[in-house]
């Protein structure tokens, strides 16, 4: 699937009556790699000031008044600078599911940006965070299916950390989950981490879902992972964000083309 018609749904409740975000932001973009074969997977986007600056600001600013139109507004800036910079692969959009009234019609938005900007849906992935807290599981279970059923990946971000974990997997499987950076950090050194990480990654395995390893910023944290199977990396190691533009990847040293290991 590549571009999906204009959507004819009807928007949902919470669409309607809404002043304008009132709240200026853009994206940096991180992207998410396969070191099998040196290829870039997705790019995360990442929400920054207009002069760059860190998410905190603009986020501080988010409340239960503006949270839909802020959901809205950050899918549509992604999709548009995605499209901007040509992207030829997955863009990673982070949601607040606590935003979504109504899965099937919330994501008109998203349609429409997508058609506008001749984006594929295929391309996308949405993330939900662990540290979002989840009001209503079957309501999350809906919006992952909705989203599925139109040919979007779905991932957990921090997994390991937050509300949920291994709870909120029990409830619904997504395609990918991204490792929390504090499983990561120091796993070389740390073999309650290694075991952690290692009980994760068998569990992912047997229910097909891929793996990523997020904030991986050593070449030992690395080379860790990569000999535990990960081959999905992220993190300062291969690139920091970059505001409004795709960044080179730096790969480390070890990481060749010809390297073999059982992939997640």
């Amino acid at each position: 699937m590549l571009l999906q018609p204009k959507s004819s749904l009807p928007p949902c409740k919470g669409c309607h009556d809404r002043p304008p975000l009132d709240l200026a932001f853009s994206m940096a973009f991180q992207p998410i790699v396969d070191v099998r074969d040196q290829t870039v997977f997705a790019y995360e986007a990442l929400v920054r000031g207009l002069d760059g600056s860190g998410a905190g600001q603009i986020l501080s600013q988010v409340n239960a008044d503006n949270r839909y139109q802020f959901d809205q507004a950050c899918r549509v800036k992604a999709v548009s600078l995605a499209a901007r910079l040509g992207v030829p692969c997955h863009v990673s959009i982070n949601f607040l599911p606590n935003a979504v009234y109504e899965p099937a019609a919330c994501i008109r938005t998203t349609l429409e940006a997508a058609q506008q900007h001749q984006f594929p849906t295929s391309h996308l992935i949405f993330e939900i965070t662990e540290n979002e807290r989840v009001v209503d599981k079957d309501h999350l279970k809906r919006i992952m299916q909705e989203y599925r059923r139109r040919g979007f990946k779905t991932a957990i971000d921090d997994f390991g950390a937050g509300y949920a974990g291994l709870n909120l997997l029990a409830e619904f499987q997504p395609d990918i989950i991204k490792l929390d950076m504090e499983l990561v950090r120091q796993i070389d050194t740390n073999p309650v981490r290694r075991a952690i990480v290692q009980g994760i990654l068998g569990v992912c395995q047997a229910l097909s879902i891929e793996v990523i390893a997020e904030g991986v910023e050593t070449d030992a944290e690395y080379h860790t992972l990569r000999a535990m199977g990960v081959h999905y990396f992220q993190g300062y190691l291969f690139a920091k964000p970059a505001f409004e533009q795709l960044p080179v990847v730096t790969w480390p040293a070890g990481c060749e083309l010809s390297e073999t290991g059982a992939g997640i």
